[in-house]
């Protein structure tokens, strides 16, 4: 089993934060790290997520299913590479109100599979892809904040 664990404050509510990372449709614009999500944040459904190559370019796609949906909390998928037990993951988003009224958001996943002794760059570069996405993730919340407060 291996895991990466990435958090970052951004200075907004988490319902805000929330609102941004389930806003599947809007990814492809923003996210340095998925190039798309199709589906909606329900417990049990599955969603096709495209990722994004360093280029910019779709990546390779794949279909987790949905465990965990908590507004304003907790979103959790799990998913596998090719068939079950080979390379399988469990991603979750978590946010934490702090008392500043700041998020801080823990972003991570869990992999286990035979391939997980094999892959150990590829895990790299996903720690980097998470580190991108969270950054992203802020911005894009600034950014959405910003405009609804000069609305």
């Amino acid at each position: 089993m291996k895991t990466i664990i990435t958090a970052i404050d951004i200075a907004a509510s988490p319902a805000e934060v929330w609102d941004v990372l389930v806003d599947f449709d809007s990814h492809q614009r923003w996210n340095p790290f998925f190039a798309r999500i199709e589906g909606e944040a329900v417990e049990g459904t599955t969603l096709k997520i495209t990722a994004r190559k360093d280029d910019g370019s779709e990546g390779i796609g794949f279909s987790p299913r949905v465990l965990t949906v908590d507004p304003g909390s907790e979103l959790r998928w799990k998913g596998s590479l090719l068939v079950r037990g080979v390379f399988d993951g469990e991603h979750y988003f978590r946010l934490e109100e702090l008392a500043d009224g700041t998020t801080r958001l823990h972003h991570g996943e869990q992999f286990t599979g035979l391939l997980i002794p094999f892959v150990g760059r590829l895990l790299a570069d996903t720690e980097q892809g998470f580190e991108a996405f969270n950054q992203a993730l802020a911005e894009e919340t600034h950014a959405r904040r910003s405009t609804n407060c000069s609305a």
